[in-house]
């Protein structure tokens, strides 16, 4: 249907980073499509500048740009803009002052406690949005059944509106805030952020400061409980942080903009577009709901034009720009999340789930130690790839333009010192033709490659990669990935999309006409958008059925009349309620709107909402849990006043066939192609272009490869066809291309393995903890992939495979499913159950690979609840023991069986059988799963390729992390000569002693831990397969670049621990403190030998405390070791664990305690000239008769510092009696506790490094600094980033 003639000009605008797109629509219809730098010294503000030049250019008047421009012809005007997101980015937003809880200044500076790189020894982490802390007397805490704390049944109750109580523990004291806000006023900071516990539920104290703030003069306020309503204190913190750091930016620039314009636009429309794909007024635009402005344009764009209702064939958007790549979903409704990270704040407010999964055009290209390597590093628009003219690296730009895949000519001259000229062919080609001299070089006994066999070697590899999250971010949720249209937009999408799609199966690719500036297109479709929103804690069940529909009609009514303030009729307007939904005792929350579950006599007037969410829960996550109650966590209305607006006009056919604009060569895997191109403006609906051709568009370049045929649709759009393409051969001798590309396939295959394992297990630790590891083996045991790297799983499974191997042998059938746990057969603690499964390929006896998956179960039996006793002396007392256990025999799950064996501790003295039988049942169940996703992974891979090469290439992917180690070991060996020895000891006195011993000639190493401890009689025994954890995390850190972390890490090491010793004991010596203790101890002394930096906490602070009714286990973070370039992180996990911590404010809803205290321990870490990171200090007040454990160390060994640098202080476990005495609990006890007890934690410091004063050497100077990496975010890295907080 043509769409209507508007009667003046309609502007739809995306001001992005480097460019700004202008769509705009004139009168009488005519398109006008624009692009321009977004930053220009000729010109003020880019979107200004482009609604000039349409005025200009359509009227045929002079438009002076001194002058503000006439907006008596504009009808509206729409906008995104990357203005929050580059503030964030760079931290160029406003001074801000945080005011917080007393007891919780450092709250936001913890965060979750897990260091965002697990390989990162300086766990370095953007920097606060805050400069100056307030801390305020006042607190709330929730009312609790059950409660016995004295005094609290005379506390003063508040109803809070999730219907739950409250207590006011201590009243706001305004008259001494008063004065700290005057002080931070005179410093010149007018923009607050307030943050106060349980805002979200009684936002009373919030607004009391709130209103006095503004009174002192303060000129932004952002107060968590109004910017996000919502449960959590450290990411609704962030939020209000971010609202206040970005939003007055935001105005400033909002302020401008409007200047520009007669009568600073009164009277006109002016729309922003939200992170949620809704626009909202100009007014109304704010920081913490603008992150994603701009790419949530695109996503509206290829949603409305791509996306058919009739056939509902889902969809893939793939933006590819020059320094990212975004990959999102659509399948008839935008999925949202609802907390997602940016720039390393933490913002928990509705937003697209748009995944920045790789770099773009501008990727880096790098020959690593035998591998193909693209990006995360980027070349950005300074100096940009080498064919900008100003001296920059390889990119993956370079290698299409080698390839004949970008034609200069039709590309603006903007290029160069001067900006005035045209890409330049030969610059990219000498990037390349180094690379290529590179490989030659790191392959010696190989033929040559040629600079296009590089260049598509390349281009095969950053295919792959960005093949990986696509995959992930459909079968994560149960999709098939083959059914999906991928919609392409971006600048460099277009020359990769045919490849993608064949990788992924997909027999689709949609190219908009205007996928050059989509996003600017996106915004002139989309809808406006009014959220509302409101905390809750009601069980989804009859009784509370009316409360919650009175809620969604007072939240229905609010939308209706704010998008009728905004001239939209009620026909125009529509609403749709949401419950955001989780199981009781469960984390994993969904949004679920009603939508297609019409109400029942059993649900909501809004509909069924138990239906929608038990129908999400199971395509997401395979399984219901239908015996369990459903709690509503907030309840949110999503309005939308429909524009109407649409901007498609047909075309009408030619009748004749395409012209051929010129004919170029361009390189496929066939070799040069005669390719004709083609220009979209000449083309017709009736025109088919069978590939090889390019199709250039002003904004694009759009490949198509051999045996893929586009066509145009009869509104303009590429639609191609994608075959299957001719299978390359590949040979079992190593081809660097596809050695990088059996990487990503290895690692793919973990991974997809783990997402399978997290759909289907029930428990939290393995469902929302994500404590699980998966991993690909070769037929002698030897790891080949692994997914996620939890630290202290790494390497220990092939330990686990290889005995099995040795044990079982030939009694290794098809069909067979393995169980294992014991220390001696390769485990690490007994709660982690290893499931391994054989692969066996047709025609061949023996097993050509196995799988495996380990997981994290909360409970096996023993003497405590959680198997993790702190006073455990032998094995049997933390709980079942499996050491080669058929948990599947000739297909038949053994359930009776494994029952029996988890059940067994019950029958010893003093110890239980798992107190979670169908939890571990179900677990067990979703890891064999997991490995039977693994095998059919693996059968695919061989199908493919044949098993001789998938062999092969297994061998190859090893050999090439050997390589890696070797290197590092080499120039170790080099810098700091060949011998090196460390000792560092427990707090028993229990020797850890360690001497490398370096080849420098082979790149090889023994590590001899001889003269170590003897076995303690105590749980801090580690199994050998804990060592060789700890070393290869060590290797990988010092390595400093990803690397495949396989079997071939540890080849070139020879590894000697003594039988007996406290690092290999007896069978049945208790292991559980050496698995959270001793290996942090291990790393420690590793890093001393080789000088790496000074020591961390030493330890993870296990604490337990629980009754018959709840239970509870946290680690705690302490400071991280200094290094010879940077001080130690402050309260933040390190090394062997990475473990988030549980909110404070979940804490308290969950659980009896009041935590009255949680910051740094100021001046704990080591003096040097890098000072070690301070720890934590954390006090919990029991509000009922509990038992408290705790397991922990350094606290008599102080951590050590380095070069001269002071060692960390020691950690203090105290407990305030409540009319008695601190006792200094020592480090490992269990202990009963009384309500108004209080546990006082006072985790250590991290070691100084250097001498305090001391100015350093040139060598332990600053380095230069690394190129920078695109920013990644959306749901496939937040998911990736709590595998890694394990």
């Amino acid at each position: 249907m043509a769409a209507p003639v508007p009667a003046g000009f309609q502007f739809a605008i995306d001001r992005g980073g480097t460019f700004t797109d202008v769509f705009a629509r004139c009168p009488g219809g005519r398109v006008r499509v624009l692009k321009l730098l977004s930053e220009d010294p000729s010109y003020g503000d880019a979107p200004t500048e482009g609604i000039r030049r349409v005025l200009q250019e359509e009227m045929g008047v002079s438009v002076p740009r001194e002058r503000p421009l006439d907006t008596s012809r504009i009808e509206w005007i729409r906008m995104g803009t990357t203005v929050a997101t580059n503030a964030l980015l760079e931290r160029r937003g406003e001074r801000v002052a945080l005011l917080l809880t007393r007891g919780f200044r450092d709250l936001l500076h913890i965060g979750t406690q897990a260091r965002p790189r697990i390989f990162d020894l300086e766990a370095a982490m953007p920097a606060a949005l805050y400069e100056e802390v307030i801390e305020v007397d006042e607190r709330l805490i929730p009312q609790q059944p059950g409660c016995r704390l004295p005094g609290s049944e005379a506390l003063p109750r508040l109803a809070g509106c999730t219907g739950d109580t409250l207590l006011l523990w201590r009243p706001l004291d305004l008259t001494a805030l008063r004065r700290e806000l005057e002080r931070v006023l005179a410093r010149g900071i007018r923009s607050l952020a307030v943050l106060l516990l349980h805002s979200y539920a009684w936002p009373g104290h919030e607004e009391q400061v709130g209103a006095l703030a503004r009174e002192l003069g303060f000129q932004h306020v952002s107060l968590s409980s109004a910017v996000t309503a919502m449960a959590r204190a450290v990411p609704r913190g962030h939020t209000a942080c971010a609202d206040a750091y970005l939003t007055p930016c935001i105005r400033r620039y909002l302020d401008g903009f409007c200047a520009g314009f007669a009568e600073r636009l009164r009277g006109v429309p002016v729309l922003f577009m939200r992170s949620d794909g809704g626009l909202t007024p100009m007014e109304h635009f704010s920081g913490a709901r603008a992150v994603l402005s701009g790419p949530a344009g695109g996503v509206v764009g290829y949603a409305v034009t791509t996306y058919r209702q009739q056939d509902g064939q889902p969809v893939i958007g793939f933006d590819m720009g020059g320094t990212s790549t975004d990959v999102s979903r659509y399948a008839g409704e935008y999925e949202h999340v609802f907390e997602a990270t940016t720039a390393g704040v933490s913002i928990q407010a509705p937003q697209l789930d748009i995944n920045t999964v790789a770099a773009g055009g501008g990727s880096m290209l790098f020959f690593r130690s035998g591998l193909f390597v693209v990006g995360p590093e980027s070349a950005g628009a300074h100096p940009g790839p080498a064919c900008y003219r100003k001296g920059g690296p390889p990119t993956v730009t370079d290698a299409n333009l080698c390839l004949g895949r970008l034609l200069p000519e039709f590309f603006p001259r903007i290029f160069g010192p001067g900006e005035d000229q045209p890409l330049c062919r030969d610059a990219a080609l000498r990037a390349l033709r180094g690379l290529a001299e590179r490989v030659g070089a790191g392959t010696p006994g190989q033929p040559p490659m040629s600079v296009e066999e590089v260049a598509m070697g390349f281009i095969r590899v950053a295919n792959e990669a960005m093949c990986r999250p696509i995959r992930a971010l459909t079968q994560a949720r149960g999709h098939d990935t083959s059914r999906h249209v991928l919609a392409c937009f971006g600048g460099a999408g277009g020359q990769h999309a045919c490849a993608i799609a064949r990788a992924l199966g997909m027999k689709k690719v949609f190219i908009h006409k205007y996928s050059g500036v989509l996003s600017a297109y996106g915004m002139a479709l989309a809808d406006v958008v009014h959220e509302a929103q409101v905390p809750c804690a009601l069980r989804y069940e009859p009784a509370a059925f009316a409360q919650l529909d009175e809620r969604i009609a007072a939240l229905e009514q609010e939308c209706r009349q704010a998008l009728a303030a905004q001239g939209f009729s009620s026909d125009q307007i529509r609403t749709e309620a949401f419950l955001h939904l989780r199981y009781e005792r469960t984390d994993c929350a969904l949004m679920c709107s009603a939508k297609g579950h019409p109400p029942t006599p059993s649900s909501c007037r809004a509909g069924d909402f138990a239906a929608a969410f038990a129908s999400r829960y199971r395509t997401e996550f395979g399984f219901t849990i239908p015996d369990r109650a459903v709690v509503v966590d907030d309840v949110r209305v999503r309005g939308t006043g429909s524009t109407g607006i649409s901007c498609e006009s047909p075309l009408a056919p030619s009748g004749e066939p395409p012209r051929v604009e010129t004919v170029t060569r361009c390189y496929f895997e066939e070799g040069y192609l005669e390719t004709p191109v083609f220009l979209l403006e000449q083309l017709s609906c009736d025109h088919s272009i069978p590939g090889p051709a390019i199709i250039i568009d002003k904004n694009s370049t759009i490949l198509v490869e051999p045996g893929c045929t586009a066509s145009l649709t009869e509104l303009g759009d590429v639609c191609i066809a994608v075959g299957s393409g001719r299978p390359s051969a590949v040979g079992t001798q190593l081809d660097p291309v596809q050695l990088s590309i059996f990487s990503h396939r290895f690692m793919s295959i973990a991974e997809q393995m783990g997402r399978i394992l997290q759909r289907t297990a029930i428990s939290t630790n393995i469902k929302e903890r994500l404590d699980f590891s998966c991993a690909l083996f070769g037929p002698d045991g030897g790891l080949v992939s692994n997914a996620p790297h939890i630290p202290v799983h790494l390497g220990a499974m092939q330990e686990t495979v290889q005995f099995q191997i040795r044990r079982l042998g030939d009694d290794l059938r098809e069909g067979d499913v393995l169980l294992s746990n014991h220390p001696c057969a390769g485990g690490s603690h007994l709660p982690d159950l290893t499931v391994i499964t054989p692969v066996f390929w047709p025609g061949v006896p023996k097993p050509v690979f196995f799988v495996a998956s380990r997981g994290h179960h909360a409970d096996i039996g023993g003497i405590t609840p959680g198997s993790m006793p702190p006073h455990s002396k032998a094995l049997h007392e933390e709980g079942a023991v499996f050491v080669s256990f058929k948990l599947v025999k000739d297909g038949v799950f053994q359930e009776e069986a494994v029952t029996e064996a988890l059940m067994a501790p019950g029958r010893l003295a003093g110890c239980s059988g798992t107190r979670n039988l169908q939890d571990n049942l179900s677990d067990l169940r979703a890891q064999v799963a997991a490995n039977q996703k693994g095998i059919q992974l693996v059968a695919e891979l061989i199908g493919l390729y044949g098993l001789g090469v998938v062999q092969a290439y297994m061998g190859h992917i090893q050999a090439n992390a050997e390589l890696a180690v070797r290197e590092m070991l080499r120039g170790f060996a080099a810098r700091w000569g060949a011998a090196v020895e460390a000792e560092d000891r427990m707090d028993d006195g229990s020797p850890i002693r360690l001497r490398v011993q370096v080849d420098p000639q082979e790149g090889s190493a023994v590590f001899d831990f001889s003269g170590s401890g003897h076995e303690v009689y105590g749980n801090c025994n580690a199994p050998r397969a804990i060592t060789l954890s700890a070393l290869i995390y060590c290797l990988r850190c010092m390595v400093g670049q990803d690397i495949p972390l396989n079997q071939g890490c540890l080849a070139p090491v020879r590894v000697i621990i003594p039988k007996g010793s406290i690092l290999d004991p007896s069978p049945e010596a208790a292991v559980v403190g050496g698995n959270v203790l001793t290996s942090q101890r291990v790393v420690d002394v590793i890093f001393k030998a080789f000088g790496v930096c000074a020591a961390s906490q030493g330890c993870m602070n296990n604490v337990t405390f629980g009754n018959e009714r709840v239970g509870y286990y946290e680690t705690v973070a302490g400071g991280a070791g200094a290094g010879p370039r940077w001080h130690g992180r402050s309260g933040v996990h390190t090394h062997m664990t990475n473990t988030r911590i549980t909110d404070p404010e979940v804490l308290e809803q969950r659980y009896p305690v009041v935590l009255q205290r949680f910051e740094l321990r100021r001046g704990s870490g080591g003096a040097g000239r890098y000072r070690g990171g301070d720890g934590v200090c954390r006090e919990l007040l029991f509000r009922q008769d509990m038992v408290l454990s705790v397991l922990s160390e350094r606290r008599a060994i102080q951590p050590y510092g380095l070069r001269g640098g002071s060692p960390g202080a020691l950690g203090l476990n105290l407990l305030l009696r409540r009319d008695g005495p601190t006792i200094n609990l020592g480090a490992k006890t269990s202990v009963p506790v009384q309500p108004g007890d209080v546990f006082c934690l006072q985790t250590p410091g991290g070691g100084g490094f250097g001498p305090p004063g001391d100015a350093g050497d040139t060598e332990d100077g600053a380095e230069p600094a690394a190129p920078r990496s695109f920013a990644e975010r959306g749901s496939l890295f937040e998911y990736r980033r709590a595998q890694e907080a394990v």
